[in-house]
This record gives structure tokens, sequence and C-alpha cells, in this order.
């Protein structure tokens, strides 16, 4: 190697001087201080080398796109959870991509029967038609070769007014019975269908006069209702058993969806026969939960009182039969000592019982629901109440849907309160209530089934608060909603063909009797 003996100097044509002897420097490698094979001689490594590995070390790695997350399927999140809540755990499948709440809103039929009827429908504060597809994703699991792996479960949130031609009435009930009311201090609503409800006016706002009450004159009842406080009037209400409510804007926050108290547990029924219920229920919610048990291959029996038969059969024909036709049919007044030892017998022999009664009801006719689960493990008896057993409250569909906070539509801003659906809290809680019995039976838990109106409605509203509203559009066809630049019209209600007949209101057969007294 050559020794530097002199002074080094470089020019700026890359001469440098090693002694007294020049020599030009290898310009090829010269920046980062490494040997060429034809150099005699190492570079000195510069500062620009040192400041390029600092600024490698300290670079910031280039952001990665985020890959697009899969939209959640808020029914089929639904279903899982009500099926947790039995003991069970099956494969409910997500929907590639799933509708928003909002667009499965505006085609459930519902839509179209909420908001004023002089504006455009409203949009629901919760996914509601969401939850009643939840509910119908665990029937289709459960009972996947009966009619059941076909049903449009959303649409039954319109059935009613499908059959009963009915349409959305801002603060009118779509069926006319229920109307929200202002009073000195906040909304309420007053549910009135039956003729005593009407009688009781007078005491209910302590008026001398009771001509409006006999004319069933609404406007003079809101005007007198507007001279009280709220809190005041439904306190004094629902000790009187009328169904009012206050009308709060905030969806309340329900304890559970349901208790089972007297819980018990056996081995799943075989196949041998039918599960076998009583379907003491009447109107919509528990009709509804019962028919689509009977669809899954549940034997049911409804029994009704023969001087206070189920109201329904007040209502449109058609529905009364879409409810009850497949099932079989008898009536028993449980006063007379012979009729109600049939009772006891069909009852002794039943799986299931399902009521929507208030509990000391059928407790002041001796009997009592609790000692009968405990009877024999694997016994469930249904009790579908206003607010839960505990309360002795009346409600209604409409009258509870308000309730639970759903009479504030999220697009609605500062507008007047305006009914959810039609009664939309007893569709709702039919499905729920049949998702939960099959599920519970199909485990072989039994017990007593604490299901409100109220919590249910309050529940399915708030599976989730997004996606809850779309752009609108008055199309030549009618509203439409506008979901990522697509337009799908709003839907009217519908109902499911059904050609069967109505249970007749007579007295059991010896045949139905041997027939559901038989041996196991």
């Amino acid at each position: 190697m050559i020794r530097a003996t002199g002074r080094r100097a470089q020019s700026k044509r890359g001469v440098e001087t090693l002694g007294s002897k020049p020599r030009v420097r290898p310009q090829a490698g010269r920046e980062y201080g490494f040997r060429r094979a034809d150099a005699n001689v190492y570079s000195p490594k510069p500062l620009r080398l040192k400041r390029l590995i600092m600024s490698i070390q300290t670079q910031t790695p280039p952001r990665k796109s985020p890959l697009p997350t899969r939209p959640v399927d808020l029914a089929a999140a639904h279903a899982r959870s009500l099926l947790r809540s039995c003991g069970l755990s099956l494969e409910i499948n997500d929907r590639h991509a799933p509708p928003s709440p909002a667009l499965e809103w505006a085609r459930s039929g519902a839509m179209e029967l909420t908001g004023p009827s002089n504006a455009e429908p409203r949009f629901a504060a919760g996914p509601l038609a969401s939850a009643a597809r939840g509910a119908g994703m665990v029937l289709r699991a459960l009972a996947p070769e009966s009619p059941l792996a076909d049903l449009d479960a959303p649409a039954l949130l319109g059935e009613r007014a499908a059959l009963a031609g009915l349409q959305r009435n801002g603060d009118v009930s779509a069926g006319g019975s229920a109307r929200l009311v202002a009073t000195r201090t906040n909304r309420l609503v007053v549910n009135l269908p039956r003729d005593e409800d009407w009688e009781l006016m007078p005491a209910w706002l302590a008026a001398k006069s009771s001509r409006f009450a006999a004319t069933q004159d609404w406007k003079e009842l809101a005007w007198r209702i507007a001279e009280h406080d709220a809190e005041t009037l439904v306190e004094r209400g629902r000790l009187m058993g009328l169904a009012v409510a206050p009308a709060p804007r905030a969806i309340p926050q329900p304890a559970a969806l349901f208790s089972l108290r007297h819980a018990s547990e056996t081995s799943p029924p075989s196949a041998r026969r039918p599960l076998r219920l009583l379907d003491l229920s009447s109107l919509w919610a528990g009709p509804l939960a019962t028919s689509l048990l009977a669809m899954a291959g549940v034997e049911v029996l409804k029994i009704e009182s023969p001087t206070r038969p189920d109201g329904a059969r007040n209502g449109p024909e058609k529905f009364f039969r879409l409810l009850n036709g497949n099932k079989q049919g008898c009536a028993l007044d449980l006063r007379q000592p012979s009729e109600r030892a049939i009772f006891e017998r069909l009852l002794g022999h039943a799986d299931i019982v399902v009521e929507s009664a208030r509990s000391r009801g059928l407790e002041q006719l001796g009997f009592d629901a609790a000692s009968w689960v405990k009877a024999r493990k694997g016994r469930l008896w249904a009790s579908i109440t206003g607010y839960g057993r505990a309360r002795q409250w009346i409600a209604f569909g409409d009258d509870a849907a308000v309730a639970a906070g759903l009479a504030w539509p999220p697009d609605a801003g500062g507008a007047d309160p305006t009914f959810c659906g039609d009664a939309i809290a007893d569709p709702l809680t039919g499905l729920t209530l049949a998702a939960l019995l099959l599920a519970l039976s199909r485990s072989g838990r039994g017990g007593l089934l604490d299901l409100s109106l109220m919590d249910c409605a309050a529940h399915a509203a708030r599976l989730s608060r997004e996606d809850l509203t779309l752009p609108l559009d008055a199309g030549g066809l009618g509203w439409r909603v506008v979901d990522g630049g697509i337009a799908s019209r709003v839907e009217k209600p519908r109902a499911r063909n059904f050609e069967g007949k109505a249970p007749m209101l007579v007295g059991p057969s010896d045949a139905l009797l041997r027939h559901w007294t038989r041996a196991c």
C-alpha cells in the first residue's frame, strides 16, 4: 500500500495528490466509501452517506389502503343473540350485502304506515324491520323444512293494514283508536279501543260533563286533556285500567328482552309426536306467535271464552283467519265446573301455554302459571303483557310502541310525534315470542317466560342507532328511498295468502278431547 507522505489536496476534477505524485481518484463508488478492484486507496466516507442511512432508517413506510370492511348483517347478529339467550348455538350466515336498516324499513311496508297523511312517510326510530328479519331467521334455522323457510318476516309488520286498508295518519293511529295528545307538560298517548274505555273518561279527567264521552268526541277530549299534567293522567289512567302512556323522545333501556323464571331443563323432545300448545291469547301478538309455531309443526289448540271471545273476531275476517286458520279451537267457560275440568285435562297434557291476560286474571280463577311449569320439567308458559307481569298496566300495540320511544322519527327534526307503523309492538312481539319458544323447546328448557310489548319494541329499536335514514325522493310511482345512488320504492303493506278457515266458537268435540288427552 502506498503511504501518503505529504499534504493531500483535491482539485475540482477529482485529482488528489499523494506526496509528490498526482493520481486520479476513482469516481465510481466514492460516495459510499467502498474500494474498487482497480483502486489502491480507500476513499474517505463522506458525510452524505451518514445522512442517507439516517434518512432511510427514519423514513415512514407508505400507508396501505385499508381493506373494505364487510357490512354487518344486523338481522343475523340479532338472530344469533336470540339463540344464545335460549342456550342454542346454530350457524346463522350473514347476507353478503345486507340492506341497511333504513332500506329494510322501506321495503317492509311499515314505512308507508308511518308519518303524516299529507307528507312523506317517515323512517323508524330503530332497525325494527331488521329485528323482524332476525326473528324470522331463527324460525327458519330451527324449522328449515317447514313453510317458515319462505317467511317474509318484515312484511308481517304491515299485514293487518294490508287486509284492512289502513293508512298512515300522523298523530292518529292507523287503526283509529289511539291519539297522541298534548298536555300541560308533555305529550302522551291515549288508546281507547273499547266502549268501556270511553265510559271512564269523565272520571279520568274529573269532568262534570260526560257528553263528550257518550259521543266519543276526540276533539273535546283533547281539549280537556290539555288542562292536565301528563304524569298525573298517566298514573291515574293506569290505575283505572286505561291504555295511556308518556311519549318519550329517548328509547328506554329495557333491563332484558325477556325473563325466564322457575327455569328447568330436560332432554329435547323426541320427534315421535309434535309439541302441544294451548293458545289462550287474543288480538295480534299471541295469535301471530302461535300461528308461526303451528307452521313449524306444533299442534295448537285455541281456547276462547264463549262470552268474551278473541276481540280480533270483530276486526277484518281475513286477518283473523290468517292468524288462527291453522289451529284447532274450542270455547270453554272456566266459571262452569264441567268446562273447567275439561280445561284442566287439556292443560295437563300441554307442553306450552301462551296467554296475553294480566297475571291476576287467571290467578283469580285458580290457575297458577308457576305451579304448572314446576310440575314437569321442560314445560313453557309464555305470558305477553304490556309492561311485564310485575305491572298490571294495560297496553296495546300502538301505545306500547309510543312508550318505547318510537313516536319520534329520526328524520322528523323538530316535527310533532307520529305513530310508527300499525300497532307495531304487536307483530314485533309475536315474531320474537315464536322464535324464543321454538328455540327454548328445541333446547329442552322450560319455565315461565315473561315478555312485554314495550320491552320488545324498545329492544328492537336499540339494536343499532346507525343507518336509520336515507334520502327520500317523490317519484312518479310513489315515494322512493335512495341508497348508494339506487332508488327503491317505499313498499305498500302486503299480506300472505291463506285459504284456511278459522276455528268455530263451539265447545270441544269428543274427538278433539281424545286426541289432546291421549298418552304421549
